[in-house]
């Protein structure tokens, strides 16, 4: 897919753009510039699978995406229950865009439950389509319908489709032998199929797949084909939908190039790969499973061809202990976790900054504490990132914005921690983590030079005229400690967790010492090159000059700039900047602070990011919070943000 420059504004409203008028017999297409579907269901009705599905076939057709995954945390929760539903939405558009979208113009709901989750969230006028064969009397009473609201008029403001799916996918398997269950589970196909027709979907890449994922199982992906393909037929031959809609590819919102789809977690595995190459480095994964990050782990698993070696340890301290040990060895170390495996991890983090050893720490955060909300998404770790752990112990923290800004943060979490030398922490979340967008594959040459020289031989001449190896000599620009790789002749030294003499890293109890190395660490983190801070705001410099600077991070940056285009096309003077760099700061944050008279700062947590901002430059920020698991609403932010220029 190739295309180039973006467009100006993402759009509030689904617009239609024209109508094409088919021969008599045939229906009508209506072309939009965006439509926003959500898939919903029980646990068990293949609803991530489907929304996948369609998602990839959307990108394969050239449409600029953003998605959003919903799943509930148990493994099997009750059929037909609230707590039960997962749903899937997706965005897709001819023009760019930055969200998963506020609120679906489609709903498929799979039964009662999943319609009772979602319907506060879609607009009247919006298209539901329902399997009317789970519209029991007992599924009803299940989630608390004391009439069938299919029957009762509440749904009068909608365009409601009701359609059978679970008796029609039986009745297109009827030929395969399959029991009526075994048939019943493929209604997520017939669905999948009934929307490709719908939105003028590709199907071939869905084909394939069903062929592929069962191989060895021919009679299933037969019956699999078969309701993909019934849905589609009645889709085309039905009444009861008279039209069908297109939304052309976004050809002028990509610049030139070759791109996928790709999830954040995707995105995050493979930026690692290409650090290790770059840094012609063998890459360790030390790692526990746990929910949101699992998915690194499987997927670096993959990838024993680039040298990638991956250890599921038997908990998350064993976990960043072996990556910390590989560190030792001259690997590009990794530990994956979430929020409550940063905090079993924080005495190795600890260690490794007293170590001074290269170490990525990737924390997928989630909704908290303790075990919190698994599958739900929060950013609520920043203040664990920056000082969850015993002593002086300063780390550099980074933040993805996006789903394939992942791979660059991956790159840049690598860059610091090899230059140097010490553990560096990535926030991203179950947002991003399993969110997914387009994203431009790099050329090769387009990545940096990763590259580290490791100590050779002795670096230090003793009074009496010895050359020696001292670990804690230090680098004059980036104060990074040579990195001795174990067995180097030469180069035998001291290492451990109590505080190091400096230089030669033999054990030291002086209190005049320690005082040295704790500010010569946390002088080391202060001066890592970070760029400076880029702030969007058409009109610094005129005499309209925005007074509003809203100030964000992380997976904050879709809904924050989906929100600031909306106030700029409604008129609103507005700024906006976004940090991925969060300790250090980059150098120019406080004087971009100060040309503001108000500075907003969003975030999925109670202000942590707003309470270091206050802190470090005396601004009075104003913190806009949600910790509801859900990541912001463009329409909600801008309502928030308007407020805050006329206040």
């Amino acid at each position: 897919m190739t295309s180039k420059v973006s467009s100006p504004t993402e759009q509030a409203d689904e617009a239609v753009v024209g109508v094409q008028r088919k021969p008599p017999g045939a229906k009508d297409v209506r072309r939009l510039d965006r439509v926003i579907i959500r898939f919903a269901g029980d646990s068990g009705d293949g609803m991530q699978l489907t929304g996948d599905r369609f998602t990839s076939e959307t990108a394969s057709f050239g449409n600029d995406l953003s998605t959003l995954p919903n799943f509930p945390a148990e493994i099997r929760a009750p059929a037909g229950t609230l707590p039960g539903v997962s749903s899937f939405q997706l965005h897709f558009a001819d023009h760019d865009i930055l969200t998963p979208g506020d609120a679906p113009n489609v709903l498929v709901a799979m039964n009662p439950a999943a319609l009772k989750a979602n319907i506060a969230d879609v607009p009247r006028g919006a298209e539901i389509i329902v399997n009317t064969d789970e519209f029991t009397k007992r599924a009803m009473q299940k989630v608390g319908y004391a009439t069938n609201p299919l029957e009762d008029g509440s749904l009068d403001g909608y365009n409601v489709h009701p359609v059978p799916l679970t008796t029609m996918t039986v009745e297109a398997l009827k030929e395969f032998e399959l029991s009526r269950k075994e048939a019943e589970r493929s209604k997520n196909m017939f669905a999948l199929g009934l929307l490709s027709w719908m939105y003028h979907r590709p199907t071939e890449g869905t084909e394939k797949f069903l062929r592929t994922k069962f191989a060895k199982k021919p009679a299933i992906a037969a019956a699999n084909l078969a309701a993909f393909r019934a849905g589609w037929n009645f889709g085309e031959t039905t009444e009861d939908f008279a039209v069908s809609y297109e939304v052309a590819p976004a050809s002028k919102a990509f610049p030139t190039g070759t791109y996928r789809n790709i999830s954040g977690n995707l995105a995050l595995s493979y930026g690692l790969i290409a650090a290790s190459r770059q840094a012609d480095l063998p890459l360790y994964l030390g790692s526990y499973p746990i929910t949101p990050a699992s998915d690194i782990l499987h997927e670096l698993s993959k990838h024993k061809n680039f040298g990638v070696r991956t250890f599921q340890a038997e908990d998350e301290i064993a976990g960043i202990g072996a990556a910390l040990g590989a560190a030792f060895g001259g690997s590009l170390a990794v530990t994956t976790t979430s929020g409550p495996g940063v905090a079993l991890k924080s005495e190795t983090i600890g260690l490794a900054v007293s170590l001074e050893l290269p170490l990525l720490v990737i924390d997928i955060q989630r909704g908290g504490p303790s075990t919190g909300l698994p599958t739900k998404t929060e950013q609520a770790d920043l203040l664990q990132a920056m000082y969850g752990r015993n002593g002086e112990a300063p780390v550099p923290v980074v933040a993805p914005r996006t789903p394939a800004d992942c791979f660059d943060a991956a790159m840049e979490a690598a860059r610091i921690a090899l230059a140097y030398r010490t553990p560096v922490l990535l926030l991203s979340d179950g947002y991003l983590a399993n969110g997914s967008e387009p994203w431009r594959i790099p050329e090769t040459d387009e990545l940096p030079d990763l590259r580290v020289q490791f100590a050779q031989g002795p670096n230090h001449t003793l009074d009496d005229g010895t050359e020696v190896f001292w670990p804690y000599k230090r680098d004059p620009g980036t104060l990074a400690r040579p990195w001795a790789v174990p067995g180097t002749p030469g180069l035998e030294h001291r290492i451990g967790g109590i505080e190091k003499q400096d230089g030669s890293g033999n054990i030291s109890y002086d209190p005049a010492n320690h005082d040295f190395m704790v500010r010569t660490r946390q002088a080391k983190i202060d001066g890592i090159d970070v760029p400076d801070l880029d702030v969007d705001d058409p009109t610094a410099g005129t005499e309209n000059a925005a007074d509003t600077l809203v100030l964000g991070w992380g997976s904050t940056y879709g809904p924050i700039t989906a929100a600031v285009r909306r106030l700029r096309t409604a008129g609103e003077h507005i700024a906006q900047a976004h940090l991925r760099h969060l300790n250090p700061f980059p150098r120019n944050l406080g004087a971009v602070l100060k040309r503001y008279d108000k500075v907003v700062i969003p975030e999925m947590n109670l202000g942590q990011l707003a309470t270091l901002v206050r802190a470090k430059y005396l601004v009075d920020a104003h913190s806009y919070n949600q910790v509801n698991g859900m990541p912001f609403k463009a329409e909600q932010l801008a309502t928030a943000l308007k407020e805050a220029i006329d206040g």
